[in-house]
């Protein structure tokens, strides 16, 4: 498994809301990709996968812009990866959560090591929160 800039910028993003934003103000697109230095295009497909994952809010207008749906400790770092990255199995046959598709799993020597390391991933990003990063 290996997270791309996607992922690891989804993260700063949140954190940046978390830091600048409340209830009554939200962050310019702009604001966050000053202080991150990520481009509007790029930071725009981010945005937008964490928009469709109901994990920030958005308003259009002057004072438009985003911030966090809920509170930061109640975001998992699992579920902000997962929105951006998709799957976080180390392999393909385990990308479909408990269904394992793979012909050859009732031969396959190397499964229970995968499976192992699939539930250690998954336990540890979803035993931090976005208030743990900050």
């Amino acid at each position: 498994m290996r997270i791309s800039t996607k992922g690891r910028y989804a993260l700063n993003i949140m954190i940046d809301l978390a830091k600048n934003s409340n209830e009554d103000k939200y962050i310019s697109l702009t604001e966050i990709s000053k202080r991150l230095e990520i481009s509007n295009k790029y930071l725009e497909q981010i945005i937008s996968a964490l928009n469709k994952s109901k994990m920030v809010l958005s308003t259009r207008g002057n004072n438009g812009g985003y911030r966090l749906a809920k509170k930061p400790e109640e975001y998992k770092v699992g579920d902000i990866l997962r929105a951006t990255e998709g799957n976080l199995s180390p392999i393909d046959c385990l990308s479909n959560g408990s269904v394992n598709t793979c012909p050859k799993k009732n031969k396959c020597a190397t499964l229970s090591f995968w499976q192992g390391l699939d539930k250690a991933i998954e336990d540890y990003v979803d035993s931090k929160t976005l208030a743990d990063l900050l």
